[in-house]
Protein backbone atom coordinates (compact mmCIF):
# COMPACT_ATOMS: atom_id res chain seq x y z
CA UNK A 1 0.00 0.00 0.00
CA UNK A 2 1.27 2.99 -0.81
CA UNK A 3 0.88 6.79 0.99
CA UNK A 4 -0.92 8.93 -0.13
CA UNK A 5 1.07 12.57 -1.17
CA UNK A 6 0.36 14.39 2.30
CA UNK A 7 1.79 11.15 4.19
CA UNK A 8 5.08 10.98 2.62
CA UNK A 9 8.43 12.38 3.36
CA UNK A 10 10.43 13.26 0.49
CA UNK A 11 13.41 11.47 0.06
CA UNK A 12 16.57 13.52 0.79
CA UNK A 13 19.45 14.05 -1.28
CA UNK A 14 22.80 12.76 0.16
CA UNK A 15 25.47 15.08 -1.55
CA UNK A 16 28.75 13.48 -0.97
CA UNK A 17 32.00 14.22 -3.04
CA UNK A 18 33.63 13.15 -6.15
CA UNK A 19 36.89 11.10 -6.43
CA UNK A 20 37.92 9.27 -9.12
CA UNK A 21 34.26 8.56 -10.64
CA UNK A 22 32.39 7.29 -7.82
CA UNK A 23 30.48 8.89 -4.85
CA UNK A 24 32.55 8.69 -1.36
CA UNK A 25 31.70 10.46 2.04
CA UNK A 26 34.74 11.88 3.82
CA UNK A 27 36.85 9.61 5.20
CA UNK A 28 36.32 11.57 8.50
CA UNK A 29 32.33 11.21 8.57
CA UNK A 30 32.13 15.03 8.52
CA UNK A 31 29.53 16.86 6.91
CA UNK A 32 28.49 20.63 7.26
CA UNK A 33 25.16 22.35 6.99
CA UNK A 34 24.50 24.81 3.75
CA UNK A 35 20.97 26.81 3.52
CA UNK A 36 19.03 27.91 1.08
CA UNK A 37 17.15 31.38 0.11
CA UNK A 38 15.15 31.26 2.77
CA UNK A 39 17.62 29.81 5.63
CA UNK A 40 16.39 26.50 6.30
CA UNK A 41 19.14 23.73 5.90
CA UNK A 42 19.21 22.77 2.59
CA UNK A 43 21.67 19.57 2.78
CA UNK A 44 24.79 18.58 4.70
CA UNK A 45 27.40 17.97 1.84
CA UNK A 46 30.59 15.98 3.11
CA UNK A 47 33.25 18.12 4.42
CA UNK A 48 36.56 16.51 2.41
CA UNK A 49 39.39 16.00 4.95
CA UNK A 50 43.32 16.70 3.77
CA UNK A 51 42.92 12.73 3.53
CA UNK A 52 40.49 12.78 0.80
CA UNK A 53 42.31 15.64 -1.04
CA UNK A 54 45.24 13.46 -1.30
CA UNK A 55 43.15 10.45 -2.34
CA UNK A 56 41.63 13.05 -5.49
CA UNK A 57 45.37 13.50 -6.21
CA UNK A 58 46.07 10.27 -6.60
CA UNK A 59 43.10 9.60 -8.46
CA UNK A 60 43.99 12.47 -11.12
CA UNK A 61 47.33 11.76 -11.33
CA UNK A 62 46.29 8.10 -12.59
CA UNK A 63 43.75 9.55 -15.31
CA UNK A 64 46.60 11.85 -16.27
CA UNK A 65 48.08 9.45 -19.18
CA UNK A 66 44.78 8.20 -20.06
CA UNK A 67 42.86 11.75 -20.96
CA UNK A 68 46.17 13.57 -22.53
CA UNK A 69 47.24 10.30 -24.71
CA UNK A 70 43.46 10.66 -26.04
CA UNK A 71 42.65 12.41 -29.12
CA UNK A 72 42.15 16.17 -29.18
CA UNK A 73 38.74 15.46 -31.48
CA UNK A 74 37.71 12.94 -28.56
CA UNK A 75 38.22 15.21 -25.36
CA UNK A 76 36.30 17.67 -27.73
CA UNK A 77 33.58 14.95 -28.03
CA UNK A 78 33.30 14.29 -24.32
CA UNK A 79 32.95 17.89 -23.68
CA UNK A 80 30.20 18.31 -26.01
CA UNK A 81 28.77 14.81 -24.50
CA UNK A 82 29.09 16.92 -20.99
CA UNK A 83 27.14 19.93 -22.47
CA UNK A 84 24.13 17.05 -24.27
CA UNK A 85 23.47 15.91 -20.30
CA UNK A 86 23.25 19.10 -19.21
CA UNK A 87 21.03 20.35 -21.50
CA UNK A 88 18.57 17.11 -20.60
CA UNK A 89 19.00 18.23 -16.18
CA UNK A 90 18.19 22.04 -16.95
CA UNK A 91 15.07 21.72 -14.93
CA UNK A 92 17.21 20.71 -12.03
CA UNK A 93 20.13 22.91 -12.21
CA UNK A 94 17.77 25.84 -11.92
CA UNK A 95 16.09 24.05 -9.29
CA UNK A 96 19.64 23.76 -7.38
CA UNK A 97 20.24 27.26 -8.29
CA UNK A 98 17.28 29.10 -7.65
CA UNK A 99 16.96 27.02 -3.92
CA UNK A 100 20.48 27.24 -2.85
CA UNK A 101 20.17 31.24 -3.34
CA UNK A 102 23.01 31.29 -5.83
CA UNK A 103 20.53 32.79 -8.23
CA UNK A 104 17.83 36.03 -7.55
CA UNK A 105 15.59 34.26 -9.52
CA UNK A 106 14.42 31.49 -11.20
CA UNK A 107 15.17 33.76 -14.88
CA UNK A 108 19.04 34.46 -13.43
CA UNK A 109 19.18 30.79 -12.53
CA UNK A 110 17.90 29.95 -16.16
CA UNK A 111 20.67 32.28 -17.47
CA UNK A 112 23.41 31.08 -15.64
CA UNK A 113 22.45 27.24 -16.27
CA UNK A 114 22.05 28.48 -20.30
CA UNK A 115 25.54 29.94 -20.11
CA UNK A 116 27.32 27.29 -18.39
CA UNK A 117 25.74 24.50 -20.91
CA UNK A 118 27.00 26.97 -23.83
CA UNK A 119 30.31 27.47 -22.22
CA UNK A 120 30.71 23.52 -21.88
CA UNK A 121 30.05 23.81 -26.10
CA UNK A 122 32.74 26.56 -26.65
CA UNK A 123 35.57 24.61 -25.01
CA UNK A 124 34.70 21.68 -26.78
CA UNK A 125 35.28 23.38 -29.82
CA UNK A 126 38.43 24.21 -29.28
CA UNK A 127 39.92 21.04 -28.26
CA UNK A 128 41.33 20.18 -31.97
CA UNK A 129 42.38 23.83 -32.65
CA UNK A 130 44.13 25.19 -29.53
CA UNK A 131 47.40 23.58 -30.74
CA UNK A 132 47.71 24.54 -34.32
CA UNK A 133 46.63 28.52 -33.21
CA UNK A 134 49.38 28.95 -30.28
CA UNK A 135 51.71 26.34 -31.87
CA UNK A 136 54.46 27.71 -34.02
CA UNK A 137 57.01 27.02 -36.58
CA UNK A 138 60.09 29.24 -35.35
CA UNK A 139 62.54 30.45 -38.01
CA UNK A 140 65.76 28.88 -37.02
CA UNK A 141 69.54 29.89 -38.82
CA UNK A 142 70.49 26.37 -39.52
CA UNK A 143 69.17 23.38 -41.26
CA UNK A 144 66.58 22.44 -38.85
CA UNK A 145 62.56 22.72 -38.16
CA UNK A 146 61.71 24.57 -35.16
CA UNK A 147 58.21 24.02 -33.75
CA UNK A 148 56.77 24.88 -30.73
CA UNK A 149 53.76 23.75 -29.35
CA UNK A 150 51.49 23.47 -26.23
CA UNK A 151 50.99 20.47 -23.67
CA UNK A 152 48.94 19.75 -20.67
CA UNK A 153 50.29 20.35 -17.72
CA UNK A 154 49.12 17.36 -15.29
CA UNK A 155 47.28 17.59 -12.39
CA UNK A 156 45.44 20.85 -11.90
CA UNK A 157 44.08 21.81 -8.40
CA UNK A 158 41.33 24.43 -9.20
CA UNK A 159 39.28 26.79 -6.80
CA UNK A 160 35.58 27.33 -7.84
CA UNK A 161 34.13 31.19 -7.16
CA UNK A 162 31.29 31.04 -4.99
CA UNK A 163 29.46 33.43 -7.70
CA UNK A 164 28.24 32.19 -9.94
CA UNK A 165 28.53 28.76 -8.30
CA UNK A 166 27.84 27.13 -11.54
CA UNK A 167 28.95 28.94 -14.51
CA UNK A 168 32.19 30.05 -12.41
CA UNK A 169 32.95 26.60 -11.89
CA UNK A 170 32.43 25.42 -15.36
CA UNK A 171 34.60 28.34 -16.55
CA UNK A 172 37.63 27.54 -14.84
CA UNK A 173 37.50 23.52 -15.13
CA UNK A 174 36.60 23.16 -18.89
CA UNK A 175 39.40 25.27 -20.11
CA UNK A 176 41.57 23.05 -17.74
CA UNK A 177 40.63 19.24 -18.61
CA UNK A 178 39.99 20.03 -22.41
CA UNK A 179 43.96 20.40 -23.27
CA UNK A 180 44.47 17.00 -21.40
CA UNK A 181 44.50 18.03 -17.32
CA UNK A 182 43.11 16.15 -14.40
CA UNK A 183 41.70 18.39 -12.06
CA UNK A 184 40.98 18.48 -8.36
CA UNK A 185 38.14 21.26 -8.20
CA UNK A 186 36.98 23.02 -4.37
CA UNK A 187 33.99 23.88 -4.63
CA UNK A 188 32.08 27.19 -3.58
CA UNK A 189 31.67 26.67 0.41
CA UNK A 190 28.49 28.65 0.72
CA UNK A 191 26.86 27.28 -2.92
CA UNK A 192 28.35 23.67 -3.39
CA UNK A 193 24.91 22.15 -5.09
CA UNK A 194 25.43 23.15 -8.32
CA UNK A 195 28.91 21.36 -8.42
CA UNK A 196 28.12 18.42 -6.48
CA UNK A 197 24.83 18.20 -9.44
CA UNK A 198 27.13 18.72 -11.57
CA UNK A 199 29.63 15.50 -10.79
CA UNK A 200 26.13 13.49 -11.86
CA UNK A 201 26.33 14.38 -14.78
CA UNK A 202 29.97 13.75 -15.03
CA UNK A 203 29.51 10.23 -13.80
CA UNK A 204 27.08 9.49 -16.08
CA UNK A 205 29.10 11.15 -19.03
CA UNK A 206 31.99 9.81 -21.37
CA UNK A 207 34.56 11.65 -18.83
CA UNK A 208 36.67 8.80 -17.67
CA UNK A 209 36.58 8.54 -13.75
CA UNK A 210 39.48 11.04 -12.17
CA UNK A 211 39.58 13.64 -14.79
CA UNK A 212 37.78 15.47 -12.60
CA UNK A 213 37.65 15.24 -9.01
CA UNK A 214 35.25 17.54 -7.00
CA UNK A 215 35.63 18.24 -2.60
CA UNK A 216 33.16 20.75 -0.80
CA UNK A 217 34.13 21.60 2.43
CA UNK A 218 35.78 24.36 3.82
CA UNK A 219 38.43 25.99 1.69
CA UNK A 220 40.24 27.36 4.71
CA UNK A 221 40.97 23.61 6.03
CA UNK A 222 41.91 22.63 2.30
CA UNK A 223 43.38 25.23 0.38
CA UNK A 224 47.18 24.97 2.13
CA UNK A 225 47.27 21.47 1.49
CA UNK A 226 46.47 21.86 -2.23
CA UNK A 227 48.71 24.92 -2.91
CA UNK A 228 51.05 22.97 -1.28
CA UNK A 229 50.72 19.43 -2.66
CA UNK A 230 53.82 18.45 -4.13
CA UNK A 231 52.20 15.81 -6.94
CA UNK A 232 49.53 19.03 -7.81
CA UNK A 233 50.89 20.62 -10.99
CA UNK A 234 49.21 23.88 -11.32
CA UNK A 235 46.67 25.50 -9.29
CA UNK A 236 43.74 27.77 -9.97
CA UNK A 237 43.40 30.19 -7.77
CA UNK A 238 40.69 31.99 -8.95
CA UNK A 239 37.57 31.32 -6.38
CA UNK A 240 40.42 31.91 -3.25
CA UNK A 241 39.91 34.56 -0.60
CA UNK A 242 42.27 37.67 -1.49
CA UNK A 243 43.92 37.78 2.08
CA UNK A 244 45.42 34.09 1.15
CA UNK A 245 46.47 34.27 -2.14
CA UNK A 246 50.58 35.53 -1.24
CA UNK A 247 50.56 32.74 1.42
CA UNK A 248 48.74 30.10 -1.17
CA UNK A 249 51.10 31.40 -3.87
CA UNK A 250 54.39 30.68 -1.78
CA UNK A 251 53.03 27.22 -0.75
CA UNK A 252 52.73 26.59 -4.60
CA UNK A 253 56.34 27.64 -5.23
CA UNK A 254 57.59 25.04 -3.17
CA UNK A 255 57.54 22.81 -6.37
CA UNK A 256 57.39 25.25 -9.33
CA UNK A 257 53.64 25.37 -9.48
CA UNK A 258 51.84 27.58 -12.15
CA UNK A 259 49.66 29.69 -10.44
CA UNK A 260 47.09 31.47 -12.72
CA UNK A 261 44.04 33.63 -11.23
CA UNK A 262 41.06 35.09 -13.02
CA UNK A 263 39.19 37.62 -11.41
CA UNK A 264 36.11 38.15 -14.23
CA UNK A 265 34.20 41.39 -13.71
CA UNK A 266 31.54 40.02 -15.79
CA UNK A 267 31.14 35.85 -15.74
CA UNK A 268 28.49 36.17 -18.67
CA UNK A 269 30.77 38.34 -20.58
CA UNK A 270 32.21 36.60 -24.26
CA UNK A 271 36.04 37.75 -22.47
CA UNK A 272 35.42 35.18 -19.53
CA UNK A 273 36.15 32.47 -22.54
CA UNK A 274 39.23 32.84 -23.51
CA UNK A 275 41.79 30.54 -25.60
CA UNK A 276 44.00 32.03 -23.23
CA UNK A 277 42.35 30.26 -20.25
CA UNK A 278 43.41 26.59 -22.15
CA UNK A 279 46.93 27.90 -22.73
CA UNK A 280 47.17 29.07 -19.16
CA UNK A 281 47.41 25.80 -17.71
CA UNK A 282 49.88 24.01 -20.63
CA UNK A 283 53.58 24.05 -21.11
CA UNK A 284 54.94 25.19 -24.08
CA UNK A 285 57.34 22.94 -25.61
CA UNK A 286 60.51 23.26 -28.18
CA UNK A 287 61.22 19.97 -31.01
CA UNK A 288 64.18 20.38 -32.93
CA UNK A 289 63.96 18.24 -36.30
CA UNK A 290 66.94 18.18 -38.88
CA UNK A 291 65.45 19.19 -42.84
CA UNK A 292 65.62 16.09 -44.74
CA UNK A 293 65.61 13.49 -42.12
Amino acid sequence: MSASDGDRLDVRKTYKLYIGGAFPRSESGRSYPVTGRDGEVLARPARASRKDLRDAVRAARAAVMGWSGATASNRGQVLYRVAELMEGRRDQFVKVLYRSGAAVGEADAEREVAAAIDRWVWYAGWSDKVHHVMGTVNPVAGPYYNFTFPEPTGVVGVVAPDEPALLGLVSRVAPAIVSGNAVVVLASETRPLAAVTLTEVLATSDVPGGVVNVLTGRKAELLPWLAGHMDVNAVDLTGAPEETVAELERLAAENVKRTVRDSASDWYDDAAQSPYAITALMEMKTVWHPVGA
